[in-house]
């Protein structure tokens, strides 16, 4: 990659939604800046993945801030609530997952306003580097209905960004480039990325996806990013490489 290359931040949780969209940003020649979080998230056996995967498809530098969303809680992933699990059906066949009555179709593994707190960071991140281009993994066709991955929210952020920043203020008033949101995975099925990053070259048993894995790492199999990355490889006709370790 050019040293010239036009700098972007990536945020990178090292499921294969975000490895993919590295790749992306960095095949559209950009020089990336990956930006992870340890946020008291019980799946943090990400953040190993991602410093594998950053280094795996040459990110110029691999951060990971540090911020305790456990202290609000409110989600299975950072509180004191169970994460939903498929149930096993009696010819092994997978029901619906089991979630708590509410009256809402928000599952309890939503973190709440978790995409807009990234997004600030990379932004902040994003002005030191002098940077236009935020890169986002977010997906609004298999995902599991969270709210911030929602094309309108990635719309209204980078409206926000624009009116927000010194660099978004001081390159309007210059006829320059704006500061851009990209998600370039949000119209596509899993499949399709899947798809898209082994085109790109993104060897994806290095990345993670479970909520729920054991101390050593090893996905649940039954909470619901399991299952969307599990059933995203069989209708890509593929095995899913990190299963091969399991």
């Amino acid at each position: 990659m050019s040293a010239a290359a036009r700098p972007a931040v990536v945020l990178l949780s090292g499921g294969l939604d975000s490895a993919t969209t590295l790749a992306q940003a960095r095949d559209d020649g950009y020089s990336c800046y990956a930006l992870s979080f340890d946020y008291g998230q019980r799946h943090k056996f990400e953040l190993q993945a991602a410093a594998a995967v950053a280094d795996h498809l040459g990110a110029v530098e691999h951060r990971v801030a540090t911020i305790d969303l456990r202290a609000f809680g409110g989600s299975a992933l950072t509180g004191d609530i169970d994460v939903p699990k498929q149930n096993e059906g009696a010819a092994g066949e997978t029901s619906q997952l089991e979630r708590p009555a509410s009256h809402s179709d928000i599952p309890v593994t939503y973190v709440p306003a978790r995409n807009t707190i990234f997004l600030s960071f990379a932004l902040g991140f994003a002005e030191v580097l002098d940077a236009t281009d935020i890169f986002i993994g977010v997906n609004a066709v298999d995902y599991s209905g969270y709210p911030d991955c929602r094309p309108a929210f990635v719309g209204a952020f980078e409206k926000m960004a624009n009116l927000a920043t010194r660099i978004g203020v001081e390159h309007a008033a210059n006829n320059q480039p704006a500061i851009r949101i990209h998600a370039p995975l949000i119209h596509m099925t899993k499949a399709e990325i899947i798809q898209r990053g082994l085109a790109l070259g993104v060897n994806f048993g290095l990345t993670h996806s479970c909520y729920d894995p054991d101390p050593s790492g090893r996905p649940c199999n039954r909470c619901d990013s399991c299952t969307l990355r599990a059933a995203g490889f069989h209708q890509a006709g593929l095995d899913d490489p990190a299963m091969a370790s399991v």
